[in-house]
C-alpha cells in the first residue's frame, strides 16, 4: 500500500457496502464495518513499514487537480509527525468498532447510520493528516465536524443535543477564523507570482510582521480550540460527558490531535516569525492548562468528565513542547500526541464497560470492582498508570522528553509545569482508589467482567502503552528527523549543554 487516496477510499467502499446492507441485519453491517476497519489498519501499517524514516521531504505524494481555476489541487504528502497520527487514527479504529459493538442500540438512528458516520470519519481523519493543499486540509477541517455532531448529537446521553451544537458552535467559530487567514494567503499568493494554496509554496509568501501576527493567530485560535487549549476548552467536558465512549476516543484521542498537528504543520510553517512572537504567551496559556485541568479533573465526580479534564491538562504539556522550539520538546510532543490517543482510549473503553454495566457514571458508585470484576478493574488501573505518565508506560517518556525539552530554553515553564505530574498522582490515584478499592458498593455484587470481545479490544490497547514504555525507539526513529527538520526551518537550534551537562 503506498496511496494516500486509496487509503483514503478504503472506509468510503465499506461505507458503501454497509449502505447496500439491509436495516434489519444490524450483526452484518457491524462485521463489515470491523473488517473493513482492520483493512485500513493493515494497509497503513504497511504504508509505514514502507516509510524512508530518515527522509525529511514528503513521502507518497499525490496531487490531483481539483478546482484549477481558483489553483486547488488534490495534494497529499506525509512525514514523519503525519504518519504516525494516521498510523494512531488507523489502529484505534478497528478497536473502537469491536469495544463499542452495542453502542449504536438505542440512538436516534440505525446502527446502518452509526458505523456509515464512523467510516466517514475515518477517511476524514486520514484525510486532514495527510493534505498538503491548504483549501483542501481547510474542508476536510470542516467537514469532520458534521460527523462527529450527529455521532454526539444522536447516539451520546444526557445533554447529548446541547453538548453536540456547543461543539458545533466553538469549531465554526473556529474554522471561519482559519478561512480569513486562508483567503489572506491566496489574495497574496496571488500579488506575488500566481494563486495558489500549496503548503510549500505558501509558506515561501513575504509578509510584513503584523500581517503573519494577524493571519497566525486566524490559523492558531481554530487549533486553540481544537485541541483544546485554556481558555478554549469549555465545550469538551460537555462533549465528552454526552457521547459514547467510543465516540469520545475518536474525538479526544484523534480529532484533538487535529489541533495540535496543525500548530506545528501550519503556524510555524507559514508563520515562523509570529509563531517566536507570540511564543512566551503561548507557553504560559500551555502551563494554565496543565494546571487548570489537573485541579478541575480532581474535583470531578463524573468519571466521563474527569478523564476529559486529564486531557486538556495533558494538551498543555503537547502545546508546551510544541511551543518549546527544541528538537526534544518537539518530539516529546508528537510521541505524547500518539500516547495520549492510547492512554485516553484505554480510559474512555474501560470506563465505558463500568458505566454501562453499573448505570452511572458517578464515581462514588464504583466501589469495590476490584474483588467483583478484576480484568476491568486492573485495566483501568493500568489505563490510570498511563495518564499520570508511570515509568514503563508510553505517556512517561513523552512528558519527560517535552518537560526536558522545554527546561533547556525555557526552565521557569518547565518547573511550574511539572507540578502538573504531582496533580496527575491526585486525580488518577482519588478514582482509582474510591472505584476499585474499598468496601464493595451495594448494587456492584453482581456486576460482569469483561467478556472474550472486550478483552479482545483492550488487549492491544494496553500492550502497545507498554510496548512503548519501554521500547519507544520504532516511533521515535520516525519522528526525530521531522522534528528536527521543523525546528530547523524555524531557524532554532538546540540550547548548548553547560559544562555541568558535559
Amino acid at each position: 500500500m503506498n496511496s494516500l487516496t486509496l487509503l483514503m477510499l478504503l472506509p468510503l467502499i465499506g461505507t458503501a457496502v454497509i449502505a447496500a446492507l439491509p436495516k434489519s441485519n444490524e450483526t452484518l453491517t457491524k462485521q463489515v464495518a470491523l473488517a473493513t476497519t482492520v483493512i485500513v489498519a493493515a494497509a497503513t501499517i504497511a504504508m509505514a513499514v514502507g516509510f524512508q524514516r530518515d527522509n525529511v521531504d514528503l513521502q507518497f505524494v499525490e496531487k490531483y487537480s481539483w478546482i484549477p481555476s481558483f489553483g486547488i489541487n488534490f495534494s497529499l504528502g506525509i512525514d514523519g509527525l503525519s504518519l504516525v497520527l494516521i498510523l494512531m487514527s488507523t489502529v484505534l479504529a478497528p478497536i473502537v468498532v469491536l469495544a463499542g459493538w452495542n453502542e449504536a442500540h438505542g440512538g436516534r438512528w440505525s446502527v446502518k447510520v452509526f458505523y456509515v458516520l464512523i467510516l466517514v470519519l475515518e477517511t476524514m481523519m486520514i484525510g486532514v493528516f495527510a493534505a498538503t493543499d491548504v483549501f483542501l486540509f481547510y474542508v476536510i477541517f470542516e467537514a469532520m465536524l458534521i460527523p462527529v455532531y450527529f455521532l454526539i448529537g444522536g447516539y451520546g446521553s444526557g445533554q447529548r443535543s446541547a453538548a453536540a451544537v456547543k461543539f458545533l458552535i466553538y469549531s465554526l467559530f473556529g474554522g471561519l477564523l482559519m478561512l480569513g487567514s486562508i483567503i489572506a494567503l491566496y489574495v497574496m499568493s496571488g500579488a506575488q507570482g500566481g494563486h495558489t494554496f500549496d503548503l510549500a509554496a505558501l509558506s515561501q509568501l513575504q509578509m510584513t510582521s503584523t500581517t503573519q501576527n494577524v493571519l497566525f493567530l486566524g490559523f492558531f485560535i481554530a487549533f486553540a480550540i481544537k485541541a483544546p487549549l485554556w481558555p478554549l476548552h469549555t465545550w469538551l467536558p460537555d462533549a465528552a460527558e454526552s457521547a459514547t465512549p467510543g465516540t469520545s476516543v475518536l474525538l479526544l484521542g484523534v480529532l484533538d490531535k487535529v489541533g495540535t498537528f496543525g500548530m506545528i504543520r501550519y503556524c510555524l510553517t507559514l508563520f515562523p516569525d509570529a509563531s517566536k512572537t507570540f511564543t512566551p504567551l503561548i507557553l504560559v496559556l500551555s502551563v494554565i492548562s496543565i494546571i487548570y485541568g489537573a485541579f478541575l479533573a480532581i474535583g470531578q465526580k463524573d468519571l466521563k468528565r474527569l478523564i476529559a479534564f486529564t486531557s486538556i491538562s495533558h494538551f498543555g504539556f503537547i502545546t508546551m513542547g510544541i511551543f518549546a522550539m527544541t528538537s526534544q520538546g518537539h518530539s516529546g510532543a508528537t510521541l505524547y500526541m500518539f500516547n495520549h490517543g492510547f492512554s485516553t482510549a484505554a480510559l474512555f473503553l474501560v470506563g465505558g464497560w463500568m458505566i454501562s454495566r453499573r448505570g452511572s457514571s458517578t464515581i462514588a458508585d464504583f466501589g469495590g470492582l476490584q474483588r467483583v470484576t478484576p480484568v476491568m478493574a486492573w485495566s483501568f488501573f493500568l489505563a490510570g498508570m498511563s495518564s499520570l505518565a508511570l515509568p514503563g508506560m508510553s505517556s512517561f517518556v513523552s512528558e519527560f522528553l517535552v518537560l526536558v525539552g522545554t527546561f533547556t530554553r525555557y526552565p521557569v515553564h518547565a518547573a511550574i509545569a511539572t507540578f502538573g505530574i504531582v496533580l496527575a498522582a491526585l486525580y488518577i490515584l482519588i478514582p482509582v482508589q474510591k472505584a476499585l478499592h474499598g468496601p464493595t458498593t451495594p448494587g456492584n455484587e453482581e456486576l460482569s467482567d469483561l467478556n472474550l470481545r472486550e478483552k479482545i479490544a483492550i488487549a492491544p490497547v494496553i500492550a502497545i502503552i507498554v510496548a512503548l514504555g519501554f521500547y519507544p525507539s520504532p516511533l521515535l526513529n520516525v519522528i526525530n528527523p521531522a522534528s528536527a527538520h521543523v525546528i530547523a526551518q524555524m531557524g532554532f537550534t538546540d540550547p548548548a549543554p553547560t559544562n555541568g551537562d558535559k
